[in-house]
C-alpha cells in the first residue's frame, strides 16, 4: 500500500485522513506462548529472569513457540542468521512478547502467518525472505556508513558535531535489533560481519573520554550510549555520569538506552531508580540537563510496564524522556503507524517522540529503507495531530554531515535517488584542514524504489562507484587512525 493509499483509507468514514482515539495500554499475555505457560508475574517482573531467558538462537525460539509456527518460519530465519545478519539474535521476553499479541494461538501453524507479518518481528526477528533479492545492499553501503569511528576523538568518543560528543562505553546491548548502525561494532560477530573489538580497556577508554572532554570547552552536550548503558552495572555508570557532571562545559548529558522499552524491568530496579534520582539531583543543581533517550518503533512495543518505567524515570528527576525511532519500511513507514507510535508514546507513557531517522545504508539493510521523497511524504502527513512539542522530525543521517531533517536537502535526482546536502559546520575530520562548507554530501535512496531509467542507470554503474567509495574509505579510514595514534 502507497503512503497516499494508507492515508486516504479511512477519510470518507471518518472526516479525517487519521481517526484519533486514546487507546488504553495493555500488557500481552506472555502465558499464551508454550514455553512460557508457567512463567509467573514475579517472575516476569524480575530483570534477573528476563535476562537470562532472552531468545538468541533457533533452538531457543523453537522452544518457545513450539509447532505454533510452522517449520519454514525456522528454516527462513535460520538462513538468514548464515547468510545475511548483521546482528546476532538477542530478544528479551519483554520484547518478544509484544510480537503477533493480538492473534489467539489456534493449534499448530496458526501463527505463522501472523509472526511473519508482525512489524515488530520485522526488525527484531528478521528472516532470509525479508530481505530484497535484486539490490539486498546498496552499492554505497558500508559497515560504519556514518563514518564514526573516523570521527573518534579517543577510542568510543565521536566528535562530529562543534557542540556534541557521542560516548560508546560499551559494546553490547540488552537486545539486538536487526538494522542496528553500529553494526560495525555492537554484538557478537555473526557469519556474514566479523565485528570489531575497542582495544582499550574499559577504565583507560572512559578515562581518556572524560579528558578529552576536560579539555575541550567547546563540548556542551554528552550522548551517553553503546551499546546500550542498561548494560553496564550501575554503579560504573553512576560513577561515569558523576565525573561527566563535574565537567563545567558539560550542560546536557542524554543517557540513551532501548531497554526503556525492550527490558523495562531494568530501570524498575530499585538500586537503578534511587542512583538515577542521585545524578538527577546533582544535575539539577548543576544546572545541567539529564534526559533518557530510548527506541521504540511500532506501537505495540509500549505496555504498562514501559510506561511504568518511563513514570520512575521522570519521578527520579530526569528531564525528559524522548524516543528516537527508525522508519523502517513494513513496520512504521506509514503515517497511521507513526501517529499511532506518537500517540501511545504520549498519552500512555509519557514519552516524548523526538526523532524519526532513516534506516542507515548498512549492509542487507534495502528492504527496511525507503526513500527520501517517501520521507518527505510521511512528515507532511503527520504534521497537525500531535503537539509541536512532540510532533517528531523526520531525518536523515547523511555521511560525514549529520542529522538533517528530510526537507533540508539542497538538490534531488529523483531518477537515480541521489539526495545532495550541506551542512554549516566542519566535523573533527575536516577542522585541520580546511574543508570549504559549500561542498556537497550525498545520500542515496534505495535502488528498487527508483523509476526503471534509475535501476538501469545503477546496473551499469554500480561496480565502479562501490570501488571507488571504498578506495576513499579505506584512505580516510587510514588518514583517522594515524591521527589518533600520533595523539
Amino acid at each position: 500500500m502507497s503512503i497516499e493509499t494508507s492515508v486516504g483509507a479511512l477519510v470518507a468514514e471518518s472526516g479525517q485522513p487519521y481517526p484519533y482515539e486514546r487507546v488504553e495500554l495493555v500488557e500481552p499475555d506472555w502465558t499464551r506462548f508454550p514455553g512460557w505457560k508457567d512463567v509467573t508475574a514475579e517472575e516476569w517482573a524480575s530483570v534477573q529472569w528476563q535476562r537470562a531467558h532472552c531468545i538468541k538462537n533457533v533452538r531457543q525460539l523453537r522452544e518457545l513457540l513450539g509447532d505454533l509456527v510452522d517449520e519454514r518460519f525456522y528454516a527462513d530465519l535460520e538462513r538468514d542468521q548464515a547468510e545475511r545478519a548483521t546482528m546476532s539474535m538477542l530478544v528479551p521476553p519483554q520484547m518478544m512478547n509484544t510480537m503477533v499479541s493480538h492473534v489467539e494461538p489456534a493449534g499448530p501453524g496458526s501463527l505463522t502467518d501472523a509472526l511473519y507479518a508482525d512489524p515488530v518481528r520485522h526488525y527484531m526477528v528478521p528472516v532470509f525472505s525479508d530481505r530484497r533479492t535484486d539490490w539486498s545492499s546498496h552499492p554505497h553501503a558500508t559497515r560504519d556508513s556514518l563514518h564514526e569511528h573516523d570521527m573518534w576523538a579517543t577510542e568510543g568518543l565521536t566528535h562530529r558535531y562543534p557542540t556534541k560528543v557521542l560516548a560508546e562505553l560499551l559494546p553490547t546491548c540488552p537486545q539486538y535489533c536487526g538494522h542496528c548502525t553500529r553494526m560495525d561494532l555492537v554484538g557478537n560477530s555473526t557469519p556474514v560481519i566479523d565485528k570489531l573489538k575497542f582495544v582499550g580497556k574499559p577504565t583507560d577508554r572512559i578515562g581518556d573520554m572524560l579528558d578529552y572532554l576536560r579539555r575541550t570547552p567547546s563540548v556542551r552536550d554528552v550522548v551517553v550510549s553503546g551499546g546500550d548503558v542498561a548494560n553496564m552495572p550501575w554503579p560504573r555508570l553512576e560513577a561515569f555520569l558523576t565525573q561527566l557532571l563535574e565537567i563545567d562545559n558539560v550542560r546536557d548529558i542524554r543517557l540513551a538506552t532501548k531497554a526503556l522499552v525492550g527490558l523495562p524491568q531494568h530501570w524498575l530496579q530499585p538500586d537503578v531508580v534511587e542512583g538515577v534520582h542521585r545524578v538527577a539531583t546533582t544535575a539539577r543543581a548543576r544546572g545541567v540537563s539529564l534526559a533518557m533517550h530510548t527506541h521504540a518503533n511500532h506501537a505495540s512495543s509500549i505496555t504498562p510496564l514501559v510506561a511504568q518505567a518511563s513514570r520512575a524515570m521522570l519521578d527520579a528527576g530526569l528531564r525528559d524522556v524522548r524516543n528516537q525511532g527508525v522508519l523502517l519500511n513494513g513496520v512504521n513507514a506509514d503515517p497511521h503507524a507513526l501517529l499511532d507510535l506518537c500517540f501511545r508514546l504520549l498519552d500512555g507513557a509519557q514519552i516524548t517522540p523526538y526523532y524519526f531517522y532513516m534506516c542507515d545504508m548498512i549492509p542487507f539493510s534495502e528492504h527496511w529503507r525507503v526513500s527520501v521523497a517517501d520521507a518527505q511524504r510521511l512528515q507532511h502527513h503527520i504534521m497537525g495531530y500531535l503537539p509541536g512539542f512532540a510532533t517528531p522530525r523526520i531525518v536523515c543521517d547523511v555521511p560525514f554531515v549529520g542529522k538533517r531533517w528530510v526537507h533540508q536537502l539542497a538538490s534531488y535526482d529523483e531518477v537515480r535517488g541521489i539526495s545532495r546536502w550541506t551542512k554549516n559546520y566542519r566535523t573533527s575530520i575536516e577542522a585541520a584542514e580546511g574543508h570549504d562548507m559549500d561542498r556537497t554530501y550525498e545520500y542515496y535512496d534505495p535502488i528498487h524504489t527508483l523509476p526503471a531509467e534509475g535501476q538501469a542507470w545503477w546496473a551499469q554503474h554500480a561496480d565502479l562507484d562501490t570501488s571507488a567509495l571504498k578506495a576513499a574509505e579505506v584512505a580516510e579510514a587510514s588518514r583517522r587512525t594515524a591521527a589518533l595514534q600520533a595523539w
